[in-house]
């Protein structure tokens, strides 16, 4: 079983920064790829942020340049670390770790960006 804790979500300015950590439970987090997914009101949750076991990162067009996704597995820990964030980055944002067929989600860590 994993347990998945998201911390560091608040509220910003336009063009302000913030670092959102996840904290992952048990002996797999280090053999596992981890996400950053978002939900934006009235929208549906979609990939932000990914990172391999190995390191390799991949974005969304939208937050290229501007996030950067990182892990540190001696902490079980995955970081997203967002600068000039916008308005249109307001949403509640979730790590996800995928193991086979099955998913698990944190409860989530509200960012929101005012203009």
């Amino acid at each position: 079983q994993v347990q998945l804790v998201e911390s560091g979500g608040g509220l910003v300015q336009d063009g302000g920064s913030l670092r959102l950590s996840c904290a992952a439970s048990g002996s797999i987090f280090r053999f596992r790829a981890m996400n950053w997914y978002r939900q934006a009101p009235g929208k549906l949750r979609a990939l932000v942020a990914s990172i391999t076991s190995g390191g390799d990162t991949n974005y969304v067009d939208s937050v290229k340049g501007r996030f950067t996704i990182s892990r540190d597995n001696a902490k079980n820990t995955v970081y997203l670390q967002m600068n000039s964030l916008k308005p249109e980055d307001t949403a509640v944002y979730y790590c996800n770790l995928p193991d086979g067929a099955y998913n698990y989600w944190g409860q989530g860590t509200q960012v929101t960006v005012s203009s």
